[in-house]
């Protein structure tokens, strides 16, 4: 059985435009990005979940694999993660097609899908997990970049607003995590 890593490794060299990062999240990642998953309502998307990081650490704070479903474009991921994660949903979708998944009242989005470098996926993306949303829930990015990945102004006219969670140095490379939620009016 192969490891993570080396599954990463192969499919980052076959599927490039499909595998963004470096290296597959960090546990000290994946523990950031899913802190309080946990406390949300509703089902949970995870999208670009790769090899599985924060798959591993979400389950592992208590959540049923019903109510968790991942979307991932890689043919090979999928396979793993359906293999890995029994009783989770694994579609072999874009993470633009959210919000036609026959999911609503989403609690959580945890992303690992690069927005930042790419700005028609921040509405296409983003944009269309809010439409599915709780009222409450909430989207969580991972991104390399010191500032929020969606710029002021599209947060603005998509009515979100981010806080960063915090940096975590121990991942290659250093990753900053933040949330967005809909702006309280």
């Amino acid at each position: 059985m192969a490891s993570d890593f080396t599954v990463f490794l192969g499919e980052m060299m076959r599927r490039p435009a499909e595998v963004s990062a470096i290296a597959p999240s960090s546990a000290a990642v994946a523990r950031k990005m899913t802190e309080g998953v946990e406390n949300v309502t509703g089902p949970i998307v995870e999208i670009g979940p790769g090899t599985g990081s924060f798959t591993k650490v979400i389950l592992q704070r208590g959540i049923a694999p019903e109510r968790l479903i991942l979307m991932e474009l890689n043919p090979r991921f999928c396979d793993e993660l359906r293999r890995k994660f029994p009783g989770v949903t694994v579609l072999n979708q874009p993470a633009q097609e959210i919000e036609h998944i026959g999911v609503s009242g989403l609690g959580c989005v945890i992303s690992g899908v690069p927005v930042l470098a790419r700005p028609q996926i921040q509405r296409e993306v983003v944009g269309n997990a809010f439409k599915v949303m709780a009222p409450d829930g909430v989207f969580v990015q991972i991104t390399y970049s010191p500032n929020a990945p969606i710029p002021e102004d599209v947060q603005a006219s998509m009515g979100i607003t981010a806080t960063k969670r915090g940096t975590v140095w121990a991942n290659l490379p250093p990753a900053r995590v933040f949330e967005f939620r809909r702006k309280i009016q």
